[in-house]
């Protein structure tokens, strides 16, 4: 990360030096990153788990019982994986392509829109 320092007035400056300096007494505190990670570790395995299972990774296995259930929606969140939806605009041509209005237009309806219609013209009509 770098700051442009030459726009900044004295004040400013003074202001940022006082506010790295105080971050920098916070971060000398902290117990150093390797130590933190070799005690999470030696409790996780303690209690029969990985760190993987636990922080995802690894799926967990099964037989756990609510432990494994909360690890695995966890992850299935961080893929964020959007369900199946109805199409909601049809080709008028061709009725077997449509499109569900995700994403990028389709390419038929691309060409179309390009040569004047509309997207409500494709709409699919509830009964």
């Amino acid at each position: 990360m770098s700051i442009d320092l030459t726009g900044l007035s004295a004040k400013q400056l003074d202001a940022l030096i006082k506010n790295a300096k105080k971050r920098q007494s916070i971060v000398a505190k902290r117990t150093p990153i390797t130590k933190v990670r070799a005690q999470l570790t030696r409790v996780a395995k303690a209690e029969g788990y990985s760190i993987e299972e636990l922080f995802g990774g690894a799926p967990a296995p099964s037989g756990r019982g609510k432990a494994a259930k909360a690890t695995k929606t966890v992850s299935s969140r961080a893929g964020r994986k959007l369900g199946k939806v109805a199409p909601k605009y049809r080709n008028p041509t061709n009725t077997k392509e449509t499109w569900t209005g995700r994403g990028k237009h389709p390419r038929w309806m691309a060409e179309l829109i390009a040569k004047g219609k509309k997207v409500e013209d494709f709409l699919i009509k509830k009964k």
